[in-house]
């Protein structure tokens, strides 16, 4: 099969869930070619769900975050190493081209998290928007339903995080200032390569490298604190940018940058391995050997502690590199402290008796 342009994933995975798997036969192959049709539909289609919560815990501690929540699962956005393709397994769909193709969606986001946020059980946490699908992925133009999130967020004075590698984020801009002012908003973009070449290899459908990198500055201009997540370091791909990245972003006004190495759980190893072996053919068994090396021998790694960060010597350098970036590019820049301080879940017509 060709390479099939503006997707990621070039085949569906079989659904570790499901009993029965899928599988298209070259005679099929063969007669859709004679005929000069299609063997299966490469549009995105769309699905409204109905979730009961929005606000999801997270137990990891890898993470600097407690709950995160996505108004959306799969991402059209189609990044080839993206951890969340398997939890679309879940729905099931495959971790795949369905995870890129069959978009669900939650227009009830908003009214979820303000009656979670309004309970009496609720404490101000660290909330990230979104720790799973990208919440400024592109029918996000068109729904707003991480706009008409943040709009809750900022009536109750409820901090939040929100990372995207989409530059949709400026849209919402005005909401961003008001949430940055109270120091209620901190944004992390998503930037893997400097390259637009391998951003279209690796990323077929975000936003531009150009367009983030604008981001970036006009967040900052903006007042809005602003932290580059170059992730994830994919050896043989990306792992020679680290210096030339946190020098040119903390020009544009970042105040932090961090990194994860790359790890391919589930079934991402099997995507990411026929994907590579079609993208970079003369290279692919060096960028898998060396992700192995990263991980004890094996593409993935699901213990807390080493799993995002990987060990060995790779790893060792990839540290000391981003250890002397920091060192070079971002030595005066302090990361903002969210204020919780403010949170008032009775922002409404009733008085306090208290």
């Amino acid at each position: 099969m060709d390479f099939i342009k503006g997707r990621g994933a070039q085949h569906n995975t079989h659904n570790r869930f499901l009993q029965h798997s899928h599988e298209v036969l070259d005679d099929f192959l063969n007669y859709c070619d004679a005929e000069n049709e299609e063997s299966e539909d490469n549009k995105t289609s769309y699905l409204e769900i109905f979730p009961k919560t929005i606000l999801n815990k997270v137990n990891s501690p890898d993470v600097g975050f407690s709950y995160s929540m996505n108004p959306y699962q799969g991402c059209e956005h189609g990044c080839i190493y993206c951890y969340a393709r398997n939890s679309h397994e879940y729905w099931g769909y495959s971790a795949g081209l369905d995870f890129e193709r069959k978009i669900l969606y939650k227009s009830n986001a908003a009214e979820l998290l303000e009656k979670k946020l309004r309970s009496r059980s609720w404490i101000p946490e660290r909330i990230m928007l979104s720790g799973n699908t990208d919440c400024y992925q592109p029918l996000e133009k068109k729904l707003e339903i991480t706009r008409s999130m943040l709009e809750v967020l900022l009536k109750l004075k409820h901090p939040v995080g929100i990372i995207t590698k989409n530059a949709l984020i400026l849209r919402d801009l005005d909401i961003l200032k008001e949430m940055a002012e109270l120091n209620l908003v901190s944004v992390s973009i998503s930037i893997t390569s400097l390259s637009e070449k391998t951003r279209r290899t690796l990323e077929p459908r975000t936003a531009s490298i150009k367009k983030r990198l604008e981001t970036v500055n006009k967040l900052s201009n903006n007042g809005i604190p602003v932290n580059v997540m170059m992730a994830p370091i994919i050896p043989g791909i990306n792992n020679h940018e680290i210096l030339p990245m946190v020098k040119k972003v903390s020009e544009l006004g970042a105040t932090s940058v961090g990194y994860t190495v790359v790890r391919l759980n589930g079934a991402i190893g099997e995507i990411f391995t026929n994907w590579v072996q079609k993208a970079y053919p003369d290279r692919a068994n060096k960028i898998l050997n060396q992700i192995k090396e990263s991980h004890g021998g094996s593409l993935n790694d699901s213990r807390y502690g080493t799993r995002m960060r990987g060990e060995g010597k790779f790893v060792e350098q990839i540290a000391m590199q981003f250890k002397l970036a920091k060192k070079l590019y971002l030595k005066d820049k302090e990361p903002i402290k969210l204020n919780y301080s403010l949170f008032d879940k009775q922002q409404s017509n009733q008085m306090k008796l208290f």
